[in-house]
C-alpha cells in the first residue's frame, strides 16, 4: 500500500519553528539591543534569513538536504539586493568599485563587463581566501548555428570528453610539480597539531593549489561548452546519475563494502572531470538543443555495423568489433553511438530516444 509522504510534524506541545516574518520582527529588536549587531548592514543580515526560510521550505518539500551549520572557512560571503546603477563604476581599465553598506566603496578587478539592470551580487570568499563578488543577471543564450550537425559526447575518466568527430578533449590538472608539492603539503599536514598556526597554513597552502586547480576545470568547461554550443545544432550526452556514481563504497559496519579505496579514487577521477558541470553548462548556453540518451551499452556497441559485445573493448582506448573488424577508439566510438541517438533496450533491440519504430505484433484484447 502506498503512503502519502506527508510534511514533518513538531511533537506536540512544541510549537513550530518562527517563519520569516517572525524572525525578522525578532531581528529588530536584536538590533535595537545589540549594538555590534546594528553595526551590520540589515540588507544582509535579512537575505540570510532569507536563505534559511528557502532552505528549511527546500527541505521540508523533500527536493534538498536538511541544512547544516555553516563552517569557518567554507561558505563565507553575504548577499546584497537593491543594487542602483551608481553603486557599480568604473575607475580604470583594470579595476572598478562596488558600493557596499556599512563599508563603502570597495575595489575589485574588472574581469568582464558587468551586465546593466543587475539587482544584486554576492561577496565570497573561498577556502584560498580570495575574496570574489558575483553579479546576478542572466546571460543570453548562445545562438544555433543552423548548420544541422549533430555531436556526441562521452564523458571518461582517462579522456574528459571524446567527441563523435574525433576530437579528443582533457581537462587541465595540475603540473607534476604541482602534484609533488600538494602531496608533501599533505604529508606536512598530517604531521602539524591540530589548531596550530603553522598547521593552518600548511591548509591555505593546500586550499590555494586545489583553488588553481578548480579554476583550471571551471575554465575549461566554460570554452568546451561556448565551443560547442556555437558549432552544432544538437548536442547529445550520456543520462549519468553522477551522484550515484560517485557514492562511498565503504558500505556499513555490519556490511562493509569492497575495493573502497579504488572507488575512491574513481570517484575523484569522476568529479575532477567536471561531468556534471559541463553538461549544466550546456544546457544554459544551448537550452533545448542538448539530449540525454542512454547510456547503456554505448562502449561496447561497434558504431559501424551495430555489434555489441563485451569482447569489443579491447582495452581502455582501444576498440575492434569481432564481428567486422572495425578498429578505433574506444571513446570516439561510443561517442559516434551516442551522436546516433539509439537506445540498447533491455533485450537488445536499438531504438531512437523517442521510442521503438516498430514492434512485433501483440495479442489484441478486448474489454466485453
Amino acid at each position: 500500500m502506498l503512503v502519502e509522504a506527508s510534511r514533518p510534524r513538531p511533537p506536540k506541545g512544541r510549537a513550530s519553528a518562527p517563519g520569516y516574518n517572525e524572525q525578522a520582527r525578532q531581528l529588530t529588536e536584536a538590533r535595537a539591543a545589540f549594538a555590534w549587531l546594528r553595526a551590520g548592514s540589515v540588507t544582509v543580515q535579512q537575505q540570510a534569513l532569507r536563505d534559511f526560510a528557502q532552505a528549511m521550505s527546500s527541505f521540508f518539500g523533500g527536493t534538498h538536504g536538511r541544512p547544516t551549520w555553516r563552517k569557518a572557512g567554507r561558505n563565507e560571503g553575504f548577499r546584497q539586493v537593491a543594487v542602483r546603477p551608481d553603486h557599480v563604476r568604473r575607475v580604470n581599465r583594470r579595476h572598478g568599485q562596488v558600493w557596499v553598506p556599512k563599508i563603502g566603496w570597495v575595489r575589485f578587478r574588472w574581469s568582464r563587463q558587468v551586465p546593466e539592470g543587475v539587482k544584486s551580487y554576492r561577496v565570497t570568499c573561498d577556502r584560498a581566501g580570495r575574496w570574489h563578488i558575483a553579479f546576478a543577471a542572466i546571460p543570453p543564450s548562445i545562438p544555433s548555428p543552423g548548420n544541422g550537425q549533430t555531436v556526441g559526447v562521452d564523458r571518461g575518466v582517462a579522456v574528459s570528453a571524446a567527441l563523435s568527430t574525433g576530437q579528443l578533449l582533457r581537462v587541465p590538472a595540475l603540473t607534476p610539480g604541482e602534484q609533488q608539492r600538494l602531496r608533501r603539503l599533505h604529508r606536512r599536514l598530517a604531521r602539524g597539531k591540530r589548531g596550530s598556526n603553522r598547521r593552518a597554513k600548511v591548509k591555505k597552502a593546500i586550499a590555494r593549489l586545489k583553488a588553481r586547480e578548480g579554476d583550471r576545470r571551471r575554465d575549461w568547461v566554460e570554452k568546451t561548452s561556448t565551443d560547442l554550443a556555437r558549432r552544432f545544432d544538437l548536442i547529445r550526452v550520456e543520462d549519468l546519475n553522477i551522484r550515484g556514481m560517485t557514492r562511498s563504497a565503504k558500505g556499513t559496519v555490519d556490511r562493509p563494502g569492497h575495493n573502497v579505496r579504488r572507488k575512491a579514487v574513481l570517484n575523484r577521477g569522476i568529479l575532477a572531470n567536471g561531468w556534471g558541470r559541463l553538461v549544466a553548462r550546456l544546457e544554459h548556453k544551448a537550452p533545448g538543443r542538448v539530449e540525454r540518451v542512454n547510456a547503456a551499452y554505448t562502449s561496447q556497441r561497434c558504431s559501424a555495423c551495430g555489434h555489441i559485445a563485451p569482447d569489443n573493448r579491447k582495452s581502455q582506448a582501444g576498440f575492434q568489433c569481432v564481428v567486422c573488424r572495425f578498429v578505433g577508439h574506444a571513446d570516439v566510438n561510443a561517442a559516434c553511438n551516442i551522436a546516433a541517438g539509439r537506445v540498447v533496450t533491455a533485450r537488445g533491440a536499438l531504438q531512437p530516444p523517442g521510442g521503438a519504430v516498430s514492434r512485433e505484433p501483440q495479442l489484441a484484447t478486448s474489454t466485453p
